[in-house]
C-alpha cells in the first residue's frame, strides 16, 4: 500500500506571510528535501478566473468558486472532493518525486478539512506564522511580504471577517495537530519581518523530529 506523501502546514492569519515563506521553502527546500508550495487560495483564485471547464473544475464548480471567494467562505465538508481534485492535479504537477515535501497554504481551514486530509498526505510538521490583528494590518498596508499587490480581498471589512474566522474555524487546528504530536513551530511575526527573517528563524528553531531529513546526495 502506497504511503500517503509528507506534508508541512503553514498557519496563520491572512497577511502573515504563509506565501512569501512557501515560496522561499519550494526555492530552497527544508531540512535537505525539496518543497512544493501548494497555495491553496492562489488555486482557488486561477480557477475562479476561467472561462472554460477542465478535468479539474466543472462551469458550476467556477462560478461557486467565485460566490465562495466573493463572500470570503470557506469549502465546507461537502466541498472536499472539489479540494481533493486541486490538491490531487496539483501533486501530478508538481511534485513527481516522492521526497517532496508538500508545504500546504489555505488546507486546511477547519477540522473537516483536516480530518479528510488524512487519507491523502502524512502531516510531519506545522509552522505556526502568530500574528496579531494590528500586526496584520500594518503587513498588509505595507506590503511587506511583496505579494498583496494583486490581491482583491484586502479591503479593511473583508481582512477583519478573514480574522473571525481564522480565530474561530483555523486557529483550533493548532490543537488538533498538538494533540496528535505534530511538532509545531511558532514564529512571532512582527509589522516589518521580512520572509528572509521568518526562513532564518525557521532553520534555526530547536524543535526536532519534524518531517525527517534527507541526507545530502
Amino acid at each position: 500500500m502506497t504511503q500517503p506523501r509528507e506534508a508541512l502546514i503553514l498557519f496563520g492569519p491572512t497577511g502573515s506571510g504563509k506565501t512569501p515563506l512557501g515560496e522561499i521553502l519550494a526555492a530552497r527546500g527544508y531540512r535537505g528535501r525539496p518543497c512544493a508550495h501548494f497555495d491553496f487560495g492562489e488555486n482557488l483564485r486561477q480557477l475562479a478566473a476561467r472561462e472554460q471547464p477542465d478535468a479539474i473544475v466543472s462551469a458550476g464548480d467556477i462560478a461557486f468558486l467565485r460566490e465562495v471567494l466573493a463572500r470570503g467562505a470557506l469549502l465546507e465538508d461537502r466541498d472536499f472532493p472539489l479540494a481533493q481534485r486541486i490538491l490531487e492535479s496539483f501533486l501530478v504537477r508538481h511534485a513527481t518525486d516522492p521526497r517532496t515535501l508538500i508545504v500546504m497554504n489555505g488546507l486546511p481551514r477547519h477540522r473537516g478539512q483536516a480530518q479528510a486530509l488524512e487519507a491523502l498526505l502524512h502531516v510531519c510538521g506545522v509552522v505556526l506564522l502568530r500574528c496579531t490583528p494590528p500586526t496584520v494590518v500594518a503587513r498588509i498596508a505595507a506590503n511587506v511580504g511583496g505579494d498583496r499587490t494583486h490581491r482583491g480581498d484586502d479591503a479593511r471589512a473583508a481582512v477583519e471577517a478573514k480574522l473571525r474566522v481564522y480565530a474561530e474555524r483555523t486557529e483550533p487546528l493548532i490543537e488538533y495537530y498538538r494533540i496528535l504530536n505534530v511538532p509545531i513551530h511558532t514564529l512571532d511575526v512582527t509589522a516589518t519581518m521580512t520572509v528572509e527573517q521568518a526562513w532564518s528563524q525557521l532553520q534555526h528553531d530547536s524543535t526536532r523530529g519534524c518531517c525527517r531529513r534527507i541526507p545530502d546526495a
